[in-house]
């Protein structure tokens, strides 16, 4: 493929990830084509229509277009199968996390495409974001000294749909994942030991699917730093996702702007008058825009895979083990659920 020529891009998924995509793509320099498929085909025929890109009615005949890279914004359960024929056709992918639905299903990715040449890029999309950029710097400059704490929160202002939760999971495996991302790509460390607890008391099915709304973490990487990570479906105050890295010389902060939903209850605060991000899409925009910029550049052999399926099984382990440490109330080695 020449790295010049206009592209044509596929998008399996028209959800609401999915079409935030498709807006975003057709604004994308050297993207000639943007089509779009779903196992719902009025949705993804609305979704077209919608935002004047192209409509497949199913993926065979998505498969078909002569694409020159893949975006997959579809069920978790549907991924495994979708990479693996995207790369088999030699088609260049772009996938939503998670690869798979389990260890197990990442593993088979993993191994499938082990000799292939064609990328397969995971979105972890925080790695795109200028804050996380900043801190990363900052912190691989040494310019924080050395690290002794990083401090992660994801809040969600409100629970998703209760038919969304016995799928999703769990929290650590549905949320957490991008904070041990992010923490893994900031520090160039590995997460080696966890602890987490976990708490239900807001609905019920959270526990009635065996998961908890909140839950806390202590992680310690492979440098000795500790790391803390809390998650919540629960933030009323609003979206409040943050890293804090702490050094012997400084710190950084991502996430402490004007639009934070954090109250100070000092006298003499004067608080911001905007209101705060209503969920991660309006947070990370620019983010996903950079970051699927990027997987054009990656199909096109212009630049290195920048997040790949190893990378996700990484952070997949790490989440099985605070799965395991809250199951059974003490701390979880990662190698313990390694395979």
């Amino acid at each position: 493929m020449s790295p010049h020529r206009p592209v044509t891009l596929g998008l399996a998924g028209t959800g609401r990830i999915g079409t935030s995509h498709a807006e975003t793509l057709k604004k994308l320099p050297n993207v000639a084509t943007v089509l779009v498929a779903d196992a719902d085909a009025d949705r993804a025929r609305t979704t077209a229509a919608v935002l004047g890109v192209e409509f497949a009615p199913d993926l065979d005949t998505l498969f078909a277009a002569d694409l020159d890279g893949l975006i997959i914004a579809t069920a978790t359960d549907s991924h495994p199968d979708l990479i693996i024929r995207a790369v088999d056709a030699g088609i260049p992918v772009f996938c939503e996390k998670p690869v798979a639905a389990d260890i197990t299903g990442t593993l088979a990715v993993i191994d499938h495409t082990r000799n292939s040449s064609v990328p397969v890029q995971i979105g972890f999309q925080r790695r795109f974001d200028a804050g996380y950029r900043a801190a990363r710097e900052a912190i691989r400059s040494g310019k924080l000294g050395w690290l002794h704490t990083l401090r992660a929160t994801t809040l969600d202002p409100a629970p998703p749909p209760a038919e969304y939760i016995p799928r999703s999971g769990g929290i650590f495996r549905d949320c957490g994942v991008h904070d041990f991302d992010i923490i893994r790509w900031v520090t160039g460390r590995e997460i080696v030991e966890v602890y987490a607890l976990g708490a239900n008391r807001g609905a019920a099915f959270f526990a009635e699917a065996d998961d908890v709304d909140t839950a806390a973490v202590v992680l310690r990487l492979d440098d000795g730093t500790l790391a803390t990570v809390s998650l919540t479906r629960y933030n009323g105050a609003g979206y409040d996702v943050r890293l804090e890295a702490l050094g012997s010389s400084g710190n950084a902060i991502v996430g402490l702007d004007d639009r934070s939903p954090l109250t100070s209850v000092e006298p003499d605060h004067n608080p911001s008058p905007n209101p705060p991000y209503a969920g991660f899409m309006e947070r990370f925009r620019p983010a996903y825009a950079e970051e699927l910029a990027a997987f054009i550049e990656v199909a096109t052999g212009r630049v290195d895979n920048p997040c790949t399926p190893a990378d996700a099984l990484e952070v997949f382990y790490v989440a099985e083990a605070c799965e395991l440490s809250r199951r059974e109330g003490r701390a979880v080695n990662v190698v313990e659920v390694r395979r």
